[in-house]
């Protein structure tokens, strides 16, 4: 109802000589506008006027709202994507990062993901090519939310298992799961074991590793870390500190990588 009245008030305080049977908007002694209490009492004391206005001018009324959200969300957006800029969250490395891409590049892309979610199957197609488009500019670190299938947990801890073991093979892992997410969720913890095993990992290290709680508390950092900065879903990146939320196409990280170049944040 208050964003009706204002529409409302907007609409006739663009005209203010127009007036009403029912209550004018208008001053009768100056011919100019009353002010918004004044309109707004006048609508409060006579709601026949907004069931009138709304009868004469439903389709047109309704476009307005439709076009007055997408503006304001637009807005929204772009406050959004500024700030960004200007206040990235800033995620400290541990000592043991598992780094793709080299360890000091100037640009730093890290995801929330889960194993078995499909649009981070997506994303992580969309890592690749920006990994091969930037070379040696850009690390990736991977990181957990596992919030999705009932499987998701399990894929986070053996590949924090084997991360533990080799960082390579803890890669070969991730890439063979999000290859195959069909076999998660059909083989289940069997097949996570076949993939331990078929990337050269110790399944029964891993197992022990997992069991000991040093793995499960890693990921409950990760996810602590993502929902603290805004991702309650996946995936969720963030680009030298700039949120992405959701799986978007690679001109998207290549615009974002622009404006820090643009803003003077980094240098390739």
């Amino acid at each position: 109802m208050k964003l009706l009245i204002t529409c409302l008030f907007v609409l006739f305080s663009c005209n203010p000589q127009q007036g009403s049977t029912k209550g004018s908007v208008a001053n009768s002694n100056s011919g100019s506008s009353l002010d918004k209490e004044s309109v707004r009492q006048i609508l409060l004391d006579n709601p026949d006027i907004i069931v009138d206005v709304l009868d004469a001018h439903p389709v047109k009324i309704l476009d307005g709202f439709q076009a007055a959200a997408k503006k304001a969300q637009k807005v929204q957006q772009e406050r959004q994507k500024a700030e960004s800029f200007d206040k990235p969250i800033n995620i400290a490395m541990r000592s043991d990062e598992l780094f793709r891409g080299p360890k000091e590049a100037p640009l730093t892309l890290i995801e929330y993901s889960d194993f078995q979610c499909g649009y981070c199957s997506k994303g992580f197609q969309t890592v690749l090519s920006l990994l091969e488009k930037y070379k040696e500019k850009m690390r990736f670190v991977y990181k957990h939310l596992p919030v999705i299938g009932q499987h998701s947990r399990a894929c986070a801890e053996y590949y924090e298992a084997i991360r533990l073991q080799d960082p390579q093979k803890a890669i070969k892992f991730h890439d063979e799961l999000y290859a195959n997410q069909g076999k998660i969720r059909s083989g289940g913890l069997k097949y996570i074991k076949e993939v331990t095993a078929a990337v050269g990992a110790d399944t029964a290290k891993a197992e022990a590793d997992i069991k000991a709680g040093k793995v499960k508390a890693r990921i409950d950092a990760d996810m602590a870390e993502g929902r603290k900065h805004g991702f309650s879903g996946t995936p969720g990146f963030l680009l030298n500190g700039v949120a992405v939320k959701g799986a978007y196409p690679v001109d998207h990280f290549v615009g974002i990588v622009e404006e820090l170049k643009k803003r003077g944040k980094v240098k390739l």
